[in-house]
C-alpha cells in the first residue's frame, strides 16, 4: 500500500448498514429455516441411500401413487412419474440444480454488474455512458425473452443456464453499483483519498464497496430466487437443463398432461419451488429491514 494510500481518512460509510438489534423473529427463522432444508435436502441428494435415482425410468412403476412400494421394494413417498421415476428423489435433485443456478447466477452477474457499474458511476465519462447505455438497450427488452433467446442459442445445461442468466441480470447490479458510485464519490474521504494519489481500484475497494454492501446483500438475495424461478420457467419451456438432469421445471412440466389421475407430480415440484420462493423472499425483506438504517422498524 503506497503512502499516500494511507493518508485517507477511515470513511464513515453511510451505506454500511448496520445489524439491529432484534433477535431472532419469526420472520427471520422461516426465511433460514427454508433456505437449510433446501441446502440439505441438495446434500442429501448425493447420498445413495435408495435404489432408485431421479433420472433411471422403471416403466413397470409408472405413475404409482404417493407411499406405494414399488415393484423393487422400495417405498415411493412421493409417489413416480410417468416413466416410473422416483418423485421424491428428483425434487431432492432438483433443489440442486436450483441452488447451484441461483447461486452461480448471482455471483457471476453481481461480480460482472458490480464492477461495470462502479466503473459507470466514479470513473464516468464515455465508460460510463457507454456501459449504461448497454444497461439501457438491455433493460428495452423483457428478461423472459432475452434469456429464451440466450438459452435456445447455448443449449440445455446447468452452465449455460447460468450464463444465460447471469446476461440477463447483471444491470441490475449495474444500476445499484453506479447509483451508490456517484453518491459516494463526492464524500470528504473519497476525494480525499482521490487527491493524495490513491488509485481509482483502491478507492472503489476500499471506500466505495464498503459503502455498497448492504444493497447489494439485499439484491443478491432478491436475485437468487428470480434465477431460480427463471430457470424453473426454461425447464419448463425445454430451454434450461437437460432431460436427464433433475429440475423442478422439467417435472412440473412433465405432470401437467397427468394432473387429474396423478396430481402428485406437478403438485410436488411446485410446493417445493413455492415454499422456496416464500423462504427466500422472506429472508430477503428481513435483511433488508435490519440492514438497510433508512428502513424503519
Amino acid at each position: 500500500m503506497s503512502t499516500t494510500e494511507t493518508l485517507a481518512p477511515a470513511p464513515q460509510r453511510p451505506h454500511a448498514g448496520r445489524w439491529r438489534r432484534g433477535g431472532l423473529n419469526m420472520s427471520l427463522a422461516i426465511g433460514v429455516a427454508i433456505i437449510v432444508l433446501t441446502v440439505s435436502i441438495a446434500l442429501l441428494s448425493f447420498l445413495p441411500f435408495a435404489r432408485y435415482d431421479a433420472v433411471t425410468t422403471y416403466l413397470s412403476d409408472r405413475l404409482l401413487a404417493p407411499g406405494t412400494v414399488t415393484s423393487m421394494g422400495e417405498t415411493a413417498w412421493l409417489g413416480t412419474d410417468q416413466v416410473g421415476r422416483d418423485l421424491l428423489r428428483q425434487l431432492m435433485a432438483g433443489a440442486r440444480v436450483s441452488l447451484v443456478v441461483g447461486m452461480g447466477t448471482v455471483a457471476f452477474a453481481g461480480v460482472v454488474g458490480t464492477i461495470l457499474g462502479f466503473l459507470a458511476g466514479y470513473v464516468g465519462g464515455r465508460l460510463g455512458r457507454l456501459i449504461m447505455q448497454a444497461v439501457d438497450i438491455q433493460l428495452a427488452f423483457p428478461g423472459i425473452l432475452l434469456a429464451i433467446l440466450i438459452a435456445s442459442i447455448l443449449g440445455p445445461t446447468v452452465w449455460n443456464v447460468i450464463i444465460t442468466l447471469s446476461i440477463t441480470r447483471w444491470v441490475a447490479f449495474a444500476r445499484i453499483g453506479r447509483s451508490i458510485a456517484l453518491e459516494c464519490k463526492h464524500l470528504a474521504y473519497v476525494e480525499f483519498a482521490s487527491s493524495s494519489g490513491a488509485s481509482t481500484l483502491y478507492i472503489l475497494r476500499r471506500h466505495i464497496l464498503p459503502n455498497a454492501a448492504t444493497a447489494l446483500v439485499v439484491l443478491s438475495t432478491v436475485e437468487f430466487g428470480h434465477a431460480i424461478v427463471a430457470e424453473a420457467a426454461l425447464s419448463f419451456l425445454g430451454l434450461g437443463v437437460s432431460a436427464e438432469t433433475a429440475s423442478w421445471g422439467w417435472t412440473i412440466a412433465a405432470g401437467r398432461d397427468y394432473l387429474y389421475n396423478a396430481w402428485w407430480i406437478s403438485t410436488f415440484a411446485g410446493a417445493a419451488l413455492s415454499i422456496l420462493m416464500i423462504g427466500v423472499g422472506v429472508l430477503g425483506d428481513e435483511l433488508r429491514r435490519r440492514l438497510d438504517p433508512r428502513v424503519s422498524g
